[in-house]
């Protein structure tokens, strides 16, 4: 991906036209400048940025840039700003820090924690590629971080203007692509309560909304896809999905023909692990069923409880594994490649950032044979050449008599 902005190629998603491939990087937006597009999520562009300091200070973060059509709807424009601000809270090693929340000539954006690393849907599309899964220990190492990150949240204790006190944030969009790997083994959940924005009465952008999400229902709780009311325990749920595909290596719900996703978690069908040879299988088995109940009365209470069941699993199965085990894996399997690929989007933008390419107009060759050359012979040589002519004639003649 060359970075470079094409609005012909716009593509429409749920009514929404978004940009063929965002901006023309090197760009700024605000105090931040753009030099790596990353990706684009339902609601946004994402860059990789940097912002300067006093004193040659450089940092660099993370910027979702909003879709410009969402953007200007003010009713979401105040549900991500809420959301940002209540994030912007949260401080814990598993969470995704937001560092700035900005409108810029009609542009919404998100600046947050830069991860060197990638997210789980895409280590788990490397996988599929390369043929290879994740090993089952770092599968439940991943989902017992993602628990502490939901516990914390579940726990923190909110103040607004008035003074009251409100505890618990609720995720609303745990899924492999909020879930961040480092490099270095460490597992940190981003997004923390931009979900909300989902919810509630956004005018014209209902459906919109609604199409976009579409995408995020494979790992929703029944309660979710039904528009109810929601308590953690719906993060839970979400969670229990990622262990479960960690572990099976496949999608927990499937949709059939003439059927969506929200569908099919409206209905919240029931599926076992499968049987994959685990150790102590019937306990994780016993776990996942607990955490993907359709009734949530019937789930684990709250993250934290979840995270010490699984916790005590993996001490039982032998499948206990450090942040230096998930570091190793990452640098030998996926590393490299999403290295080359960030180097290639750099290099890209750095070569745009220099110039228009030089263009070479072709030139039209003639290739139409040339007319052959005749040769004329001048007057005054004929008439010469036909006087000796005649002399040599007059002379044979009179030779003959």
């Amino acid at each position: 991906m060359l970075g470079r902005s094409s609005l012909a190629g716009v593509e429409s998603f749920a009514g929404v036209k978004r940009r063929g491939a965002g901006r023309l990087l090197p760009a700024r937006l605000g105090e931040y400048e753009l030099f790596d597009h990353i990706g684009r999520g339902g609601m946004a562009d994402i860059y990789r940025a940097r912002k300067s300091g006093d004193f040659g200070v450089v940092r660099e973060v993370v910027v979702k840039e909003i879709l410009p059509e969402l953007a200007q709807s003010e009713r979401l424009a105040e549900l991500l700003a809420a959301a940002a601000r209540t994030a912007s809270k949260l401080e814990h090693t598993n969470v995704v820090r937001i560092e700035d929340l900005q409108r810029d000539d009609r542009t919404l954006f998100i600046a947050m924690e830069y991860v060197d690393g990638l997210d789980l849907r895409e280590l788990l599309r490397q996988c599929s590629r390369r043929g290879a899964w994740i090993p089952p220990e770092l599968s439940v190492r991943i989902v017992i971080e993602l628990l502490r990150a939901l516990d914390y949240a579940h726990r923190f204790e909110l103040q607004d203007a008035d003074g009251n006190v409100r505890v618990g944030v609720i995720h609303r969009d745990v899924s492999p692509s909020n879930v961040l790997l480092s490099f270095e083994g460490e597992v940190k959940l981003c997004d923390f309560g931009i979900a909300k924005s989902y919810d509630g009465e956004i005018g014209e952008h209902a459906t919109t909304i609604d199409g976009m999400v579409e995408g995020k229902a494979g790992y929703m709780s029944p309660e979710q896809a039904r528009g109810e009311a929601l308590d953690a325990r719906a993060d839970v749920f979400a969670a229990g999905i990622i262990l479960w595909e960690l572990l099976s290596a496949r999608k927990f719900y499937k949709a059939q023909a003439g059927e969506t996703l929200f569908d099919v978690a409206r209905r919240a069908p029931s599926r076992p692990l499968p049987e994959k040879g685990l150790p102590a299988e019937h306990v994780v088995r016993a776990l996942l069923a607990k955490a993907l109940s359709d009734r949530r009365e019937d789930r684990f209470g709250s993250a934290a409880e979840m995270q010490r069941e699984l916790e005590r699993y993996a001490a039982r199965a032998s499948l206990v594994a450090s942040p230096l085990k998930l570091r190793r894996f990452l640098q030998d399997n996926v590393a490299p490649v999403v290295l080359e690929a960030r180097r290639r989007r750099e290099l890209a933008a750095r070569a745009i950032a220099r110039g228009p390419i030089a263009e070479i107009e072709p030139v039209t060759i003639d290739t139409t044979p040339p007319p052959a050359i005749v040769r004329k012979t001048s007057p005054a040589w004929s008439a010469v050449v036909i006087v000796a002519l005649a002399l040599i004639l007059a002379g044979a003649i009179l030779l003959s008599r």
